[in-house]
């Protein structure tokens, strides 16, 4: 039986990871993470999460053991996801998707992942949870050529998860959704600071609550067109809603994560002038950390339900 010490509390029911980390397990699946495992304060097993190189490690074998992704990694500098939080965005998508197919996770929906990054982790696990098709989208070349040597090392990707660059300057629905092309929902985990410097404060902070020097490199690493941009979260989804309202019938869910829960009365009001038919918030934690998106459509109950009769056949 499982006891409240063994369980990660704020976690999908349906997420992999609301366990510890079973360390034994893991290096089975991942000999590589072995060289990073230390004794922690109490006497468990862990890794360093200050360290950037323990922390791609112990995703490797997260994404081994849980995904069957045997070959995984991203060049110095990129962002590297914490697993069972970008799992948690999948689950809780999927109950969306759910609602509108008489409770059922459809397995045969089709994925925007705007940002996928040189990580590809929302396709990498959605596609195994659920058998989702994913189009990923990114401006950095870079970022798209490692997301593609993953698919392309990992049998049975390539026919799940395609590959798209954002062309368009300053543009993130508009160039990458085609006309008359269809899909279920977008997931977004938008630019978070407002600018450079915010970015490298939020950084040392990190650094400091992990026991680092300032100088030192950011566990979770990231690019800067993966940390900020002009205005923040708040302008990055609020450009977004207002492109969403060309694509209203080829999107059933556009979805982005909200860091900061103040943020978002102002995503509301941009949603409310957009004239969306329906908003929903689904909450996240893991442990301490808080976090949420925010998902719209432009579809009344009868149109959605008419979608998912129509794609989930």
């Amino acid at each position: 039986m499982k006891t409240p010490a063994t369980i990660k509390p704020g976690l999908h029911p349906r997420n992999r990871h609301r366990d510890r980390y079973d360390f034994p397990a893991l290096t089975q699946s991942s000999p590589a993470l072995g060289a990073f495992l230390r004794p922690g304060p109490h006497g468990e097993t862990t890794v360093d999460f200050a360290d950037p190189l323990a922390v791609k490690a112990l995703n490797q074998a997260l994404l081994a053991h849980f995904y069957g992704v045997k070959q995984w990694d991203i060049p110095e500098g990129f962002l590297c996801p914490p697993v069972p939080g970008r799992a948690d965005y999948i689950h809780h998508l999927a109950d969306l998707l759910a609602d509108s197919n008489g409770g059922v996770v459809p397995s045969q929906a089709s994925v925007l992942d705007v940002g996928v990054g040189a990580n590809c982790i929302y396709p990498l696990i959605g596609q195994h949870e659920y058998g989702w098709r994913f189009t990923g989208t990114d401006v950095d070349p870079e970022a798209l050529t490692n997301s593609t040597a993953i698919i392309d090392a990992n049998p049975g990707l390539t026919r799940l998860i395609r590959l798209r660059r954002q062309k368009t300057p300053g543009a993130i629905l508009p160039g990458v959704i085609h006309k008359n092309e269809m899909f279920d929902a977008t997931l977004c985990n938008p630019p978070f600071h407002d600018s450079a410097q915010a970015a490298r404060s939020g950084s040392e902070r990190k650094r400091v609550n992990l026991g680092q020097a300032k100088d030192g490199a950011l566990n979770f690493g990231g690019r800067e067109q993966e940390l900020w941009c002009e205005g923040g979260e708040v302008a990055f989804v609020n450009q977004m809603v207002d492109e969403s309202k060309v694509f209203a019938r080829q999107v059933q869910w556009f979805t982005s994560l909200v860091s900061r829960g103040e943020n978002l009365p102002l995503i509301y009001r941009a949603l409310q002038e957009a004239g969306v038919e329906k908003v929903v918030k689904k909450e996240m934690a893991q442990g301490q950390k808080q976090s949420r998106f925010v998902a719209w459509t432009f579809m009344n109950d009868a149109q959605r339900a008419r979608w998912a009769a129509t794609r989930y056949k």
